[in-house]
């Protein structure tokens, strides 16, 4: 059974039997007044703890990395470019007395800072009230880390929350760490995302940077993080409330840490890095990086709580690469028009990890209903059917089915898997789909 938090609290730690963590999403929790229940550990949880998606620009590791590391990580996408002068940092730990040290990053920093960007997220939210629903512009910032560069692009991982549902994505090379410069401020583009992982890959034209800042600029030196022992020194650079860059230090507190969150309607549950370096509003999307200075985790998630200080989460990079490597390797899409984008012709209901766990379906959108004439009657879709990835992009929600598509225009013609229920198994299937127009299918919930 679960210890008690109360308890637990006191000396710093609370667990439960299998030594995971319970979590909320922050828009559940942060606003609500505080009430005395009795119970036992879940709802005192609920009360006091939240988990909350942070945005935040992280730099990575220096622009060190070889051709040969960049192939063999992400693909032929990725070209790296070697420093001969500039070495991954070492830094210096002095030893103060019997008990403190004094560990400085300023090498790492100097080295790794011209690796990160902020990120502005220019989108719409919708708000549902007494008299209607009606959306208002917002605007969010966060982090990303140079990954790689082709022959036009310059590419930038960031996390999936940081620029989901943009209809403007702004990328500020902060190339000479000073006040932002217009011509650092560039427009980006969706290159591919993974909701799962809450990853996204965005790409800016080489040709719309400018040759002073491109003369700057690193690609990020990717380290190994499944060579991280707990109490190893780390240090995230990032865009901490959107003040600018900012650095904050610390170590691995742990590993493997199974973290849920509910982001975009669907919830997400990795196993993450565990750190105390300070992970604020703004970060989400930078870099972890090692004592070299090597990449080894992207910044995601952090606790809030009165009772839990200093808890704040990564993505482990060795456990995304080949993800990101594909996400680098697919076609630069901009948003469509709502006129003119594509419309399967279904209703969908989501496949949880939960639902997949006690049922045995795949992680997915299970389709309910299919449009006659529509794309998905066409491709030979079939109620019942679970779509697992569009476009080779892996779908594990509705309203993520419904926002990758909003990048595709009616008439394209793209792959989609499914999984289909055969003999009492479920079978994969790839079908070729050309999408429907919205006056096709009748778009209104429809997708």
């Amino acid at each position: 059974m679960y210890g008690d938090f109360n308890e637990h609290a006191k000396t710093g730690s609370y667990y439960d039997t299998d030594g995971g963590y319970i979590h909320y999403d922050s828009s559940e929790h942060l606003n609500q007044p505080k009430k005395k229940k009795k119970g036992g550990f879940g709802k005192t949880l609920a009360k006091c703890l939240v988990l909350a998606l942070v945005f935040g620009s992280v730099s990575s590791a220096a622009f060190m990395g070889t051709n040969y590391i960049g192939r063999q990580m992400f693909g032929d996408a990725v070209t790296t470019e070697g420093d001969g002068n500039n070495n991954a940092a070492t830094p210096t730990t002095t030893v103060a007395g019997s008990s403190s040290d004094v560990y400085d990053v300023s090498d790492i920093v100097t080295n790794c800072m011209p690796s990160v960007v902020s990120i502005t997220n220019v989108g719409t939210t919708e708000f549902r009230t007494f008299f209607g629903t009606y959306e208002q512009e917002s605007q969010s910032s966060g982090s990303g880390i140079i990954i790689g560069r082709n022959d036009t692009e310059i590419l930038i991982v960031t996390n999936n929350h940081v620029v989901s549902k943009a209809n403007e994505i702004s990328v500020y090379f902060n190339s000479d760490g000073e006040d932002a410069d217009e011509d650092n401020v560039i427009s980006a583009r969706v290159k591919g995302t993974d909701p799962g992982k809450d990853l996204a890959v965005i790409a800016v034209k080489v040709s719309d940077i400018p040759q002073e800042t491109l003369d700057i600029i690193k690609i990020a030196t990717i380290g190994d993080s499944g060579m991280l022992a707990v109490g190893e020194p780390v240090v995230a650079i990032g865009n901490a409330y959107g003040y600018g860059l900012s650095v904050t230090s610390g170590i691995v507190s742990a590993l493997n840490r199974e973290v849920s969150v509910e982001s975009d309607g669907m919830m997400i549950n990795n196993r993450l890095i565990q750190t105390d370096a300070a992970i604020n509003p703004g970060n989400s999307g930078g870099a972890l990086l090692n004592s070299k200075g090597e990449l080894i985790g992207i910044n995601s998630v952090k606790f809030i709580s009165e009772e839990v200080e200093g808890m704040g989460y990564a993505i482990p990079i060795s456990d995304v690469e080949t993800i990101i490597g594909d996400l680098m390797n697919k076609v630069t899409r901009d948003l469509v028009e709502e006129s003119d984008r594509g419309y399967l012709g279904i209703t969908g209901v989501d496949v949880t990890t939960d639902a997949s766990k006690n049922y045995g379906m795949p992680e997915g959108v299970y389709i309910n209903t299919i449009t006659e004439g529509g794309a998905a009657e066409k491709a030979g879709l079939q109620k019942g059917d679970i779509i697992t990835k569009l476009d080779g992009s892996r779908i594990t929600g509705y309203s993520q089915l419904r926002e990758t598509l909003s990048y595709y225009s009616s008439g394209e013609t793209i792959s989609i898997t499914i999984q289909r229920m055969e003999n009492s198994e479920y079978a994969e299937k790839v079908l070729e789909i050309t999408l429907s127009s919205g006056e096709q299918v009748g778009a209104g919930t429809e997708r």
